[in-house]
């Protein structure tokens, strides 16, 4: 056995008890509300000496008890958004101003590309290191609970598919950057005995560059386990078989380079549109085995919010214990001033709901924007959620009410009707002009092999949105409100061009589903008629 397994035993021993506690999932069913309340609790009584704390009455809430505890909360703290805390954000990044929103100075932000407000600035004090290196470790104790061998994993190395980690640091010793480069100097032994790319790679901010070093130093590699977005970890792929081509090595697959490659942990978009494409990469088919395990995780800047527990299960178990305090609006309220909130153990089945967070980094009662439906609701379990969508990333031009969800699950449809194999893509409303009528317009990377697969593949996006949304069954009736879909495939790699274009391009960085504005379908279909 490598001394590196020996690590693996030794961290699966130290989880024990982590593993037992989250094994018992009746405690974490029944006692959801109880769990999460005590969350708010210490966030309420670590913070009411500060700013925001005393100018709300965080020590006085933290005393209440019963249903006057979170009445007293909501009461106190609107649901906000990043424009409600900007103000304050700036003071405590830019002017290392203490005790603002959070106890202390906090000396690390992670910068995001946000697609709705812009780039934005998130807190990430040390106790959020903590929460995200517990979250981390969660990930290893749910793969040993569903058999998972953690001496096998760490029998090798362990790829981590990142954004970059280089920060810049302020006059004041603040540090911005990619979160990647926030919670990277937290990979600490044992972990980062098996850690690749290793940090000069891990520095690079040029995205080609970077998978080109990573190619290289993974190609040999024993690589058990990677983890990242997976439209980037294809890129990797398809760069490393180039590579292993342009050396004659006898590799036809990712398969062959890495035959004991174990988990692929994977977060940040539905992967069902990916899956054949994995697959063909994987084992050369795109009906071929697929990579021995998969675990979905549901990260955000903002928190670590859920991971798969259950292998085949798409719900992903919220981390309930994490300093992180949730609550879920329905979506059809959030821009009301009377929305309702509900915590984890009070939702229902069905029903979407806006994520609303308090976190151990001062944001407090933030609209992060995304769009959740619940498949597990306590009594019946822990509760487990689904990524639909996001709050802003809608099509609603006409009342059709498309989401996220709609587009991908029609993608996939359609894809698997035409045995076609597809890259990434985006969707948006088509405007009626002259003789052309009001629709939905999706652009896919794909080359069709004759008019009639595009045909027949638009037909089939068509009907599977229609089977998922009635309002748009509504408008395309007789085809009165809606025509019939445009299918406007693109060139391989032709969104993520776009996305360098608009300085996006990295391993925390998706490319949108939809939007109701043609702004970025113009813009990707612009890039693409210009390389060609």
């Amino acid at each position: 056995m490598a001394w590196t397994a020996l690590i693996g035993a030794g961290l699966h021993a130290w989880l024990r008890l982590r593993i037992d506690e989250l094994n018992d999932t009746q405690r974490w069913a029944m006692g959801a509300g109880r769990i999460q309340r005590e969350q708010l609790r210490w966030l309420l009584e670590r913070a009411a000496s500060t700013e925001f704390g005393n100018a709300n009455g965080f020590a006085s809430i933290a005393r209440l008890e019963g249903p006057d505890f979170l009445r007293a909360y909501r009461e106190a703290v609107p649901i906000s958004d990043i424009e409600a805390y900007r103000p304050m954000l700036a003071r405590m990044r830019e002017g290392a101003e203490p005790d603002v929103l959070w106890p202390g100075v906090v000396k690390n932000w992670a910068q995001t590309s946000g697609t709705t407000a812009g780039d934005k600035f998130i807190p990430v004090s040390d106790e959020m290191l903590r929460h995200n290196r517990k979250a981390g470790f969660d990930i290893f104790a749910h793969y040993a609970l569903r058999g998972g061998s953690l001496p096998g994993l760490f029998g090798g190395k362990l790829l981590f598919l990142g954004g970059s980690t280089e920060l810049e640091t302020n006059e004041h010793g603040i540090n911005t950057g990619d979160l990647s480069g926030v919670v990277t100097p937290m990979i600490k032994w044992p972990i980062s005995a098996a850690h690749l790319p290793g940090r000069e790679i891990a520095l690079m901010s040029d995205w080609p560059a970077k998978i080109d070093a990573m190619a290289r130093a993974c190609l040999n590699a024993d690589v058990r386990f990677i983890s990242g977005m997976p439209s980037w970890s294809m890129v990797l792929f398809d760069r490393m078989l180039e590579m292993a081509q342009e050396q004659g090595m006898n590799a036809t697959c990712v398969r062959d380079l890495w035959p004991n490659l174990q988990l692929f942990v994977h977060g940040g978009v539905k992967y069902a549109p990916f899956e054949s494409r994995v697959r063909g990469f994987w084992s050369g088919a795109p009906t071929g085995d697929d990579i021995p395990d998969r675990l979905e995780v549901y990260p955000a800047s903002e928190g670590f919010i859920a991971v798969q527990d259950q292998a085949g299960d798409p719900g992903l178990r919220l981390n309930m214990d994490h300093r992180i305090f949730y609550e879920f609006v329905p979506l059809e309220e959030i821009d009301s001033p009377d929305a309702r909130a509900f915590t984890c153990d009070e939702v229902e089945r069905g029903q979407r709901y806006v994520v609303v967070m308090s976190t151990c980094a001062g944001l407090y009662r933030y609209n992060i924007g995304d769009v959740v439906e619940f498949d597990t609701i306590p009594p019946d379990g822990p509760p487990r959620l689904r990524i639909v969508g996001r709050h802003r990333h809608f099509i609603n031009a006409f009342g059709e009410n498309i989401i996220v969800e709609h587009i991908e699950n029609a993608v996939v449809d359609a894809a698997r009707t035409v045995e076609a194999i597809i890259g990434e893509f985006t969707a948006a409303p088509v405007y009626p002009e002259g003789e052309r009528g009001a629709g939905l317009e999706l652009a896919v990377e794909w080359t069709p092999r004759d008019s009639q697969q595009l045909t027949v593949f638009r037909d089939a996006f068509d009907q599977s949105i229609k089977a998922q949304n009635v309002d748009y069954t509504t408008k395309r009736t007789s085809g009165l409100g809606m025509t019939l879909p445009t299918i406007t495939p693109l060139p391989p790699g032709a969104l993520h061009r776009w996305m360098q274009s608009k300085g996006k391009l990295g391993g925390q960085h998706k490319a949108p589903r939809c939007a109701n504005h043609r702004d970025i379908i113009d813009g990707v279909i612009a890039v693409a008629g210009a390389e060609g």
